[in-house]
Formats: structure tokens, C-alpha cells, sequence
């Protein structure tokens, strides 16, 4: 795993735009880099692959044991009034993308570490899946790139075409930077390749009919299927939610009401519980360790409230609003640095729990929210 120093071209802004990627910069820094891109040999891919096919499968036993442990959704702090539905969810199998990004620590030598399963709302997904090959056609049209994420996308949808309604609808928040409003987009994009009829919707649009028990759309219809780029925590926590629970029945959510059990960091310490000293696992748990960890609140995103603790000391922390739910204590993992400050942390994705493609992006010790996304090639 090598990082290269590059020239961006000088037109990538236009270009980036013209495949959606309208977030490409903040604060005037880029976000998305062209700067620099990482190489790997396929020996690599093929040991990131396999981490993240193994890591999946102990993520199927994972939330297994905590369906089966009558206490430990409590530990999640997963509200009750969601929990029966959960463990029905999980028993159904209903229709799902099920598709995330796996986040994990590598330096090329060790095996890949986990740092945590973004698999409730994943983001970066059209840097990952579209605008980095693009440039790798344009820049690299010689080498490879670990990504098959938009085939797998669109093939997922086909599967699950026959099991949808007549129209599949898609929520989102609306966002004034776009990434919610174009991944969504691009997601209907993947569904319409396949050939699901869709529409679009903002979640603050989402209609309950008191009569009917049933979400409606701004035309009043049912609505029997939705996609929604919206935390599942977020969704039972809002005036709607034990409706929402009550519909479920005739509601089919994509994702599934269980991925709550997932996308929650304290899956961190049940996988540790099961698979102890297991090499694509860091040591973690839900009480304070004595020795060095980085804590992380059970539900934060964008690495928000995340502290790394050294020798007693605070060596590194982010703000925000999240930690009441509580944390997870997780070892620390020596990324390496590959340029002075920069940090690279690897987004393995998967579809239908099949390994898919790979996203980089490039922070300090801990990855937020002004992570730049870093693309990649495939060289020998």
C-alpha cells in the first residue's frame, strides 16, 4: 500500500460536479483529493477481501447472540418499544440492500483491523462507486481498481424488484450540502438501472393517516416501501415512531429495522466477547479499560465525540452531541502516516454481505467529518 503525490487535473471540480460529486471541497480545502492516490498489489486487495468476508460472517453471529440474549439490546440502549420489532426483522429476512462499508485500520503488513460497520446509512458511497473510477479511466486507464460497488448495486436491486411495489419510494433529509440529497439520488439511479419505478421524498414529508394506520406521500397514497438515507435511531426517536413500529407489518424499510443492532458501536464489544484475539478484531468493551483505548459514543457519526486516550492522557478528541447513549472502549490501532499528519483510513464495502469496493479518506489521528476522500489503483 503505496500513497503516490499527483497533479489534479486541472479541470476536476467540472468534472467531479458532472457526476454528482457537488460536495467536493469545504472550507475551500478539497474534500475530494486527487492530490495523491494509494496503489495496492492484488495480494492486498485480496487480504482486504477476505477480512471483510470474514468480518461479515462474524457479523451474522454477532447479532444472533444478541437476539438470543434477552438484556443485551438494553446494553445497546436500543429503546424498547423496537425491540420486539428487531428480533421479528431479523427472523423475517425482509428485502435488503444490505449493503455498508466496513471501516478498517491497515498499513499493508498486518492484517486489517475493524474499526466499525457503517451499515444503517452509509456515506462517501459515489466517491467510492463512481467518481473514483471515472478518474482512474482518465488517469490510470492502465491499472486496476477494487470496484464492482455500482454493478453490485444495480444487480441487488434486480434481485429485489419482484418483491417490491409498483413504486419504491426514496426519504431523505434535505441537506444544504447535497451529499444526502445526491447519494440518495444516485441510489435511485442504481434501483432504476435495475428497473424499480421510484420517487422521491423528504423525510419531513412522511404523511401518517390516523385512519388508515399507514405513511402517506404528499398525494395521500399508501406508501408500501421506502428507502430512507436516515438513521434508524433517529426515525423511532421522532413523534412518529411507535406508529412507525406499528406499521411495520405493512411497511417494508430498506434498510431493516434490525440493522439497528449493526450500526450500534457496542457490537464492537459482543464481537470481541466471541471472537477474542481474533486478527481483523481490536480488543474492545463496554466498561473503562485501565490501559490506552479511544472511546467512542454508541451511535455518533462523522467521528463526532470520539476521544484517544494515551499513557492517562487525552491525546486527541472531537466535539459534538452524541455520548449520552453511552461508549464503547476500543484498543488503539497505529494507523500508518503516510504524509506528515495524515492518517488513512480504509472503507470496504459490501452488498448483500459480498465484499464490493474499496473508498479511502485521509484525516488525523481520529477520522470527522472534514476527512478528505483519497482515490485508488490497482498495480500488480
Amino acid at each position: 500500500m503505496i500513497r503516490r503525490t499527483l497533479a489534479p487535473r486541472p479541470d476536476w471540480q467540472h468534472k467531479v460536479e458532472a457526476l454528482g460529486l457537488v460536495w467536493h471541497s469545504v472550507d475551500g480545502r478539497p474534500y475530494w483529493d486527487e492530490s495523491a492516490c494509494y496503489s495496492f498489489t492484488a495480494a492486498e486487495v485480496r487480504a482486504l477481501e477476505a477480512a471483510t468476508a470474514d468480518l461479515y460472517e462474524m457479523f451474522l453471529a454477532a447479532g444472533q447472540r444478541v437476539i438470543d440474549t434477552p438484556d443485551m439490546m438494553a446494553a445497546f440502549g436500543i429503546p424498547e418499544l423496537a425491540r420486539a420489532a428487531i428480533r421479528d426483522s431479523w427472523d423475517a429476512e425482509p428485502p435488503a440492500l444490505n449493503y455498508g462499508r466496513f471501516d478498517l485500520g491497515y498499513d499493508g503488513k498486518g492484517p486489517p483491523k475493524l474499526f466499525e460497520f457503517n451499515c444503517d446509512t452509509p456515506t462517501s458511497l459515489i466517491e467510492a462507486a463512481v467518481v473514483q473510477w471515472a478518474w482512474k479511466e482518465e488517469c490510470f486507464p492502465g491499472s486496476g481498481q477494487w470496484n464492482d460497488l455500482h454493478d453490485a448495486l444495480v444487480a441487488k436491486w434486480r434481485d429485489l424488484a419482484p418483491l417490491l411495489p409498483e413504486i419504491l419510494h426514496f426519504a431523505h433529509v434535505a441537506d444544504d450540502a447535497g451529499e444526502d440529497t445526491i447519494t440518495t439520488t444516485y441510489l435511485r439511479d442504481t434501483a432504476a438501472e435495475a428497473g424499480v419505478a421510484s420517487e422521491a421524498i423528504l423525510i419531513d414529508d412522511l404523511g401518517w393517516d390516523a385512519a388508515r394506520r399507514c405513511f402517506v406521500d404528499l398525494d395521500e397514497r399508501q406508501m408500501r416501501a421506502i428507502f430512507k438515507l436516515y438513521p434508524w435511531e433517529w426515525l423511532v426517536g421522532e413523534a412518529f415512531g411507535a406508529n412507525l413500529i406499528e406499521s411495520l407489518p405493512a411497511t417494508l424499510w430498506i434498510e431493516p429495522v434490525w440493522k439497528m443492532i449493526w450500526s450500534n458501536k457496542a457490537i464492537l464489544a459482543v464481537l470481541w466477547d466471541m471472537y477474542p484475539g481474533h486478527p481483523n478484531l481490536l480488543g474492545a468493551s463496554l466498561s473503562v479499560p485501565p490501559g490506552d483505548a479511544i472511546a467512542k459514543p454508541l451511535l455518533a457519526r462523522e467521528g463526532a465525540n470520539v476521544s484517544m486516550r494515551k499513557g492517562g492522557a487525552v491525546v486527541a478528541e472531537t466535539g459534538g452531541d452524541y455520548g449520552e447513549e453511552g461508549y464503547v472502549y476500543q484498543e488503539i490501532f497505529a494507523l500508518p502516516e503516510t504524509a506528515p499528519g495524515v492518517f488513512p483510513v480504509l472503507g470496504s464495502w459490501v452488498v448483500d454481505g459480498v465484499p464490493a469496493g474499496l473508498g479511502i479518506r485521509e484525516d488525523g489521528l481520529i477520522t470527522g467529518n472534514t476527512a478528505r476522500f483519497v482515490p485508488h489503483i490497482v498495480e500488480g
